[in-house]
């Protein structure tokens, strides 16, 4: 069974003439213990074109120490990373095989690296003697084991500091201080691996001194000359391309059912199929339908396990806010096993999907659309010229679906016509957000206003979805011998919430469609 640590360290090149400051001098280290030598070696795997390291994930096999077995990094922030550890087996367990397929999909992880740290750990503690920090000294040893640079070896020497578990952050602030006045610098590489590959690659001398801040900006200058986007096809492909990026990214995070992971995931999909659709004059939609019929699927089956969350979370509120002489029976225990058994159903229905072979399709599928984009003749022009033609169109779309919502009288022909507003105050407001880095501030400005749509509109919904989940509540608890009381009244208040949102309705479409709103973007 894997277990996962949030690792929060700064790592330091390491020389002969930089020795180990007095850490003691460092605010809040009253310490620093000799923990002794130890000697790891580890395995790192990755697939041939290394597309983990190239997202700044790494998977290995380390043997000594204390952790010995797998270990799979995933990275949340520059410095922070979450690790997954599994027990030391031979073959890569599933579990870790798992948070990697929207990276690997079917393509065989191997060895690629091994790296031998002789490693000398010293214990930062505070006054109490509680642990703060962990900083060792690595005497390094990489060896390249691919076909292509095997055998080709590099060696160096590396400081890490490493935080304890919930420790303060600003404590490495105060101890890189007094490694900074010793004249030892922050390493240029992230990690130990993305070194090795650097200085084993084929052709590649080992480096031979630490790189220096001036080497490390004119690498990233270098980087950064990859051309602006400038044409709406360049825009449009941005775009996309950021929510591809979000969906193989937070593959692993509902994998293991992080918090809001399967909504965000849920939300790339809507974007790239308001893209496709909303941009039909950029992207040829004979090759872009498909996709989006696939994403709609994709959506759905996340949905399920969304909705569930959405909904336990509103009638938990519903029920925290009564007083307790109004909760009569057991309310709080019925709606917990309900909800605990329809949201266990979710996730496995969840996990099924990611393992689905149709979902790694999907994610090919995408890939290659950015490979060799369909772009059309309107992806030449000026972002001007296309972009916010196309968000107009979308918002007289949802201007027709509001305005035939508010001519109905309330009831269930209503609820259908404001949740079919709601979808379509979504797309408009995913293709102005599309459009923002072309057209900025009357891009933004439209955004804001159409999300205020969308939030009336989708509450009104959620709750629509509430009351009928309440109706099935009260039935179970009136087959059961309790009252049903308490279910009727949340009931009530649902639909007088409900009923709200559509009086609160006109008055959000009303500035959402000021005349010089609109005139904004057709300018």
């Amino acid at each position: 069974m894997a277990d996962s640590k949030r690792e929060i360290e700064r790592k330091y090149e390491a020389t002969p003439e930089a020795g180990l400051p007095d850490l003691t001098r460092a605010a809040g280290v009253s310490a620093v213990v000799h923990r002794g030598l130890s000697e790891l070696d580890a395995v790192y795997y990755d697939t041939e074109d290394l597309r983990l390291a190239s997202d700044s994930l790494t998977l290995r096999r380390r043997t000594g120490g204390d952790d010995a077995g797998w270990h799979l990094k995933l990275p949340v922030s520059a410095g922070v990373r979450d690790e997954i550890r599994a027990p030391l087996t031979d073959s890569l367990p599933p579990e870790l095989g798992d948070l990697l397929r929207s990276r690997v999909r079917n393509a065989a992880v191997n060895p690629v690296v091994r790296i031998f740290s002789a490693r000398d750990v010293h214990h930062l503690l505070d006054e109490d003697g509680a642990l703060l920090a962990e900083l060792s000294i690595d005497e390094v040893l990489a060896e390249r084991l691919t076909e292509d640079g095997h055998g080709t070896t590099a060696a160096w020497t590396e400081l890490e500091v490493e935080l304890a578990d919930d420790g303060d952050p600003a404590l490495l602030d105060a101890v890189e201080r007094r490694l900074r006045k010793a004249g030892v610098r922050p390493s240029a590489a992230p990690s130990k691996l993305a070194r090795a590959l650097a200085e084993t690659a084929p052709g590649k001398p080992p480096a031979t001194k630490a790189k220096s801040k001036a080497d490390t900006k004119t690498k990233t200058e270098a980087k950064s000359k990859t051309p602006s986007p400038r044409t709406a096809g360049d825009h449009v492909l941005a775009y996309v391309r950021r929510q591809v990026t979000a969906l193989v990214e937070l593959d692993p995070a509902v994998r293991r059912d992080l918090p809001d992971s399967v909504h965000r995931m849920r939300v790339a999909t809507r974007r790239l199929r308001s893209a496709f659709r909303t941009y039909r004059k950029v992207l040829d939609r004979t090759v872009t339908d498909p996709l989006r019929a696939e994403l709609k699927w994709l959506a759905a089956e996340l949905g399920v396990d969304r909705d569930e969350e959405v909904l336990t979370e509103r009638l938990r509120s519903d029920v925290a806010g009564l007083p307790d002489t109004l909760l009569l029976g057991p309310v709080s225990a019925r709606l917990t096993l309900t909800s605990v058994a329809r949201r266990t159903g979710s996730r496995r229905r969840v996990a099924s999907v990611l393992d689905a072979e149709r979902y790694l399709a999907l994610l090919d599928s995408l890939d290659a659309l950015l490979a060799c984009p369909p772009l059309l003749p309107g992806a030449a022009r000026p972002p001007r010229d296309v972009l916010p033609r196309a968000v107009l169109k979308d918002y007289e779309r949802l201007a027709t679906r509001v305005g035939h919502a508010l001519d109905l009288q309330p009831g269930t022909e209503r609820d259908v016509a404001m949740h079919e507003a709601r979808k379509a105050a979504k797309r408009v407001r995913y293709a102005a957000e599309a459009a923002r880095p072309a057209l900025g501030k009357p891009a933004k400005k439209f955004a804001k206003r159409m999300k205020s749509v969308q939030s009336v509109l989708g509450d009104h919904q959620d709750s629509v979805v509430a009351r009928d989940a309440l109706r099935t509540l009260a039935v179970q608890a009136h087959g059961a011998g309790e009252s049903a009381f308490t279910w009727g009244l949340l009931y009530g208040q649902e639909e007088a919430a409900a009923a709200a949102r559509e009086r609160e309705l006109p008055e959000v479409w009303a500035r959402a469609s000021r005349p010089k709103l609109r005139a904004a973007w057709k300018g």
